[in-house]
């Protein structure tokens, strides 16, 4: 193949949670593969697979101009040094800055995985607004590069960023979601001890996490026998992130017990009967797949994305987005009712494999890649 391919992702852990696997059929397909990302503690593991890694500066929370001229400029740089023939750029940032920047230098192809709108697109009042119309100017020109295709994960986001920026349906391919490992998360029996009622997740408010320790609240008030338990860590970097004081209040309040942030996702969600996703948007959340393979039911908001990761009544039971009554009502019924869990998660394995198996969309990406190295 001989072709080089360059993923731009703003933060090494996201690229290992949900690209890697393609990243190395890739690899394995003849393709240099490149990393362009901000760098914590993966740079090792992911150079020991066999990437060349380039660590960029990518804020993901500042808003300010002269950080974001100068991430624009290290990409801008190494895209002339590397010369990669194709460029995948995940989540806001890196599609924003490094569609400019592949437009600039000329790259041959390029393809923007929008895995979500994030914060902006939710964000109320007169300075969201305007703040959305810069950014939708800015996708405007960062997604007309001549040879490009557009991955959503969910439809919704597709056409509210179709009617902001006029992108044509011929650039655009749907893929439900970064894909499950269905050999890692395998389908368990469901655990017969105290119910734990999962919520495993970055802690943010846009995740829901609030609503969720208010469920939990509202149903401890009424003696239902469950744990409620958070998998996942704050965010500093992220404006939405609960603050570490908000955490040790609730654990000192003894709602939800905290597990921290956990490696190992597979083993932690057999240890959960429910899994619950009160988010306010998402691309398709990958942990709702993950919980589909295990054969977990859910509970998550009727917003975009959290419902297209789910058959509403089937597989998991969709509530209304900010309400913790709601939410808490959810919860109990399915807590009742075991026989309805049990049989939610016999159809979230089916689901999960036939639609979010981790295969398939790596083969939609390496079909995609071919097609665009075929027409540069």
């Amino acid at each position: 193949m001989n072709k080089k391919l360059m993923f731009l992702v703003n933060v090494d852990w996201f690229f290992m949670s949900h690209r890697l696997p393609i990243a190395l059929e890739a690899m394995r397909q003849g393709y240099e593969v490149h990393i362009a990302t901000g760098i914590t503690d993966q740079r090792q593991a992911m150079q020991d697979l066999g990437l060349e890694v380039h660590p960029i500066s990518i804020d993901r929370s500042s808003t300010s101009i002269l950080k974001t001229i100068r991430t624009l400029w290290q990409v801008l740089m190494l895209f002339r040094k590397v010369k990669p023939d194709i460029v995948h750029l995940v989540t806001i940032k890196p599609v924003l800055l490094g569609g400019l920047a592949a437009r600039l230098t000329g790259i041959k192809s390029m393809v923007a995985a929008i895995s979500g709108l994030g914060y902006v697109f939710l964000d109320r009042g007169w300075q969201s607004r305007v703040r959305r119309r810069v950014v939708a100017a800015l996708y405007r020109m960062a997604l007309g590069h001549h040879n490009i295709k557009i991955i959503f994960q969910n439809p919704d986001d597709r056409d509210c960023l179709a009617k902001l920026t006029g992108i044509p349906p011929s650039v655009v391919e749907m893929i439900r979601g970064s894909g499950v490992d269905l050999q890692l998360f395998r389908h368990s029996e469901l655990p017969g001890s105290t119910p734990v009622v999962l919520f495993a997740a970055r802690l943010l408010a846009d995740k829901g996490v609030r609503e969720f320790v208010e469920a939990a609240r509202l149903l401890h008030s009424k003696g239902i026998p469950a744990r409620f338990c958070l998998a996942g860590s704050p965010d500093p970097e992220n404006p939405s992130s609960v603050t570490d004081m908000e955490l040790f209040s609730w654990q000192q309040e003894g709602v939800v017990e905290w597990w921290g942030y956990r490696k190992d996702v597979a083993t932690v969600l057999t240890q959960a009967r429910i899994v619950v996703l009160p988010s306010y948007r998402e691309g398709v959340p990958k942990v709702l797949l993950e919980a589909a393979a295990c054969g977990r039911a859910v509970i998550t908001t009727d917003v975009p994305g959290c419902r297209d990761a789910i058959e509403p009544n089937v597989t998991g039971i969709l509530v209304p987005v900010r309400d913790a009554h709601s939410l808490a009502y959810a919860i109990q019924s399915l807590l009742e009712n075991p026989t309805l869990c049990k049989e939610m998660g016999v159809a979230g394995r089916h689901l999960a494999e036939q639609e979010f198996d981790v295969g398939q969309v790596v083969s939609k990406h390496m079909q995609i890649y071919h097609q665009l190295a075929t027409t540069a």
